[in-house]
């Protein structure tokens, strides 16, 4: 008889991390997961809650002590904090959890990082795990450094893994998911944004936590990445898909360059973040952010599918909680 695993997922109630949890429990694992007290537990049934943060000491060492997996996912963008916390959580809060895997008997970490530590290099075209880029805003710079921190512990005190998914698409994400969508169907959304990204749905990510868990190298990094799509082309194909009404207007490169030093001198001024960007990460939306996936493919056996496959779930949440 096979022995059930555990997993222990921090960022547990989060877009990525619900959905990894629901994966892990139709496998048959075991599943803890890491809660903030006030944060919204929805529908996952089966989970074993912690809760507490990355800074409860008492409360991580008991989520990761004899779990064959640790999933750390939790982390904050600039969207929802100040620079701030966004050091606090993602690199002192990856330093915590790894304190806690080497205080205990914790398994395997596969940590998720972002697709943003890496860039495409001179005349590239994609970038790959070797183009590691200068980090742009508070973000980027403190998941560069967590990368560090996993390093380091897979050197010394155990097996870890590190992925870096580029845009997730998926139902639940209000942000990239409902403008993209709302860009691609919606009358009065007349515009999209210069630029590209490599877009990747959130099923097709969980896949690749779980091949890094089985099948990674320690101290290795994976790009998760889907289909490389400029803007234009990405709600063109979403509009068509869904009979909708994709943007026709290209926001200029020149628009959104400009608005990068009216934040800075609006957080000059009230002497706190107010904008999630800058000039310099203003200038980066701009960019064809291309990735590939290849070394995630020949040695986890990662696969993405296109952007349509997507679509049907994500376009029934839309209407239902964004519309």
């Amino acid at each position: 008889m096979t022995e059930t695993r555990t997993a222990a997922v921090t960022g547990a109630t989060g877009f990525l991390g619900s959905r990894l949890c629901d994966r892990l429990l139709e496998d048959g694992w075991d599943v803890r997961g890491l809660s903030r007290p006030t944060s919204d537990r929805g529908d996952l049934e089966g989970v074993d809650w912690h809760v507490g943060d990355l800074f409860d000491e008492g409360t991580l060492r008991e989520l990761v002590d004899g779990a064959d997996a640790v999933f750390h996912l939790a982390g904050i963008g600039l969207w929802s904090a100040g620079p701030e916390t966004v050091w606090n959580v993602n690199r002192d809060g990856t330093e915590r959890v790894l304190e806690a895997c080497r205080e205990t008997d914790a398994g395997r970490i596969v940590f998720t990082s972002t697709s943003g530590t890496r860039r495409p290099q001179g005349d590239d075209d994609f970038a790959d795990e070797t183009d590691v880029a200068e980090p742009i805003g508070a973000y980027q710079a403190s998941k560069a450094e967590a990368e560090d921190l996993v390093d380091r512990y897979a050197e010394t005190d155990g097996e870890a893994v590190t992925v870096h998914p580029t845009s997730i698409f998926g139902p639940g994400d209000e942000e990239f998911t409902a403008q993209l969508l709302a860009m691609g169907v919606e009358p009065t959304m007349p515009a999209h944004l210069p630029g590209g990204l490599s877009i990747v749905g959130i099923s097709d990510v969980v896949d690749g936590l779980l091949a890094a868990y089985e099948r990674g190298t320690s101290g290795e990094h994976y790009i998760l990445g889907g289909e490389n799509l400029t803007y234009n082309c990405a709600v063109s194909r979403i509009g068509n898909a869904v009979d909708g009404s994709p943007a026709r207007i290209r926001v200029p490169a020149t628009a959104i360059r400009a608005a990068g030093p009216v934040a800075e001198v609006v957080d000059a001024v009230a002497d706190r973040r107010m904008f999630p960007f800058d000039r310099q990460m203003a200038d980066l939306a701009t960019q064809r952010l291309f990735y590939t996936s290849r070394k995630a493919n020949e040695e986890l056996g990662y696969e993405y599918r296109p952007l349509e496959a997507h679509l049907p779930e994500a376009m029934d949440w839309y209407r239902a909680e964004i519309r």
